[in-house]
């Protein structure tokens, strides 16, 4: 089956899954866009081997055709720390940090900007079910400034770990800080345990929760610092805009 026969396919056996009757775009960016807001959208129903197969091969097509960022293409800027400006699921490392909402089931909008929908977007519906598995598991909803890990299915990287951090409402408060603070160490922490080597965090709790760029980034950096004090692991601060990566430069280079 060639790609874009995969891309049909794929489509088609979601339409028909939601009961949709919508045409299929003409165009092939259309299509592209068409199938992510249907993975988007889906529930964490159980799926079929074939369908799963076939996502797969469209996937990793698709990840072929980008370029991937390993530990050995980036320069430390401390012992241990990197920073890398870029799409955090393009990132060959042991394991990515997901900025998840409490349900912990990922992003339901269509298209939406949040690195929890780039991330199970391009892992596959298998992310969402594995994180629906650990929730059924534990009864509720996950609280702020802990984590679980999944594997990363078709991620370049071998684990996803997801943490919910603090939704700032007006003024940040020392809760708040702290549950950031505890997001990293619950994350690192689960990472030792699984004998994670090298780790990429995204900018924990800004953008849509808010929380100010410097204040969290500079809870970030000393958390990770405190951490590496104990254990040996490579870190990697993912940032997707210049003003989280002047930031965290700034923060490394004076600390």
């Amino acid at each position: 089956m060639k790609q874009e026969e995969r891309l049909r396919w794929l489509i088609e056996h979601l339409l028909q899954e939601n009961k949709d009757c919508r045409d299929v775009p003409s165009s092939e960016h259309e299509r592209k866009q068409l199938l992510r807001d249907l993975m988007n959208i889906r529930t964490p129903n159980q799926v079929s081997k074939e369908f799963l197969e076939i996502q797969d091969e469209y996937l990793s097509e698709e990840l072929s055709k980008k370029k991937i960022t390993s530990l050995n293409d980036l320069s430390p800027i401390d012992e241990h720390i990197y920073i890398w400006k870029g799409d955090i699921t393009t990132l060959a490392v042991d394991a990515i940090v997901n900025a998840a909402n409490s349900s912990l089931l990922g992003c339901f909008i269509p298209r939406h900007a949040c690195i929890d929908n780039a991330i199970h977007s391009a892992a596959g519906v298998q992310l969402r079910l594995a994180c629906s598995d650990l929730m059924t598991k534990q009864g509720g909803r996950e609280p702020p400034g802990t984590a679980k890990i999944t594997f990363a299915y078709n991620l370049p990287s071998q684990y996803v770990i997801h943490t919910v951090g603090p939704m700032i409402q007006n003024e940040v408060t020392q809760k708040d800080r702290e549950l950031l603070e505890s997001c990293y160490i619950s994350c690192l922490n689960i990472a030792a345990d699984h004998d994670v080597k090298s780790i990429a965090f995204c900018c924990i709790s800004t953008g849509e929760f808010h929380f100010p760029n410097y204040d969290a980034a500079k809870i970030a950096v000393n958390s990770v610092k405190g951490f590496l004090k104990t254990h040996k692991m490579n870190v990697i601060f993912n940032v997707f805009k210049e003003v989280d990566y002047d930031i965290y430069r700034r923060l490394l280079k004076t600390n």
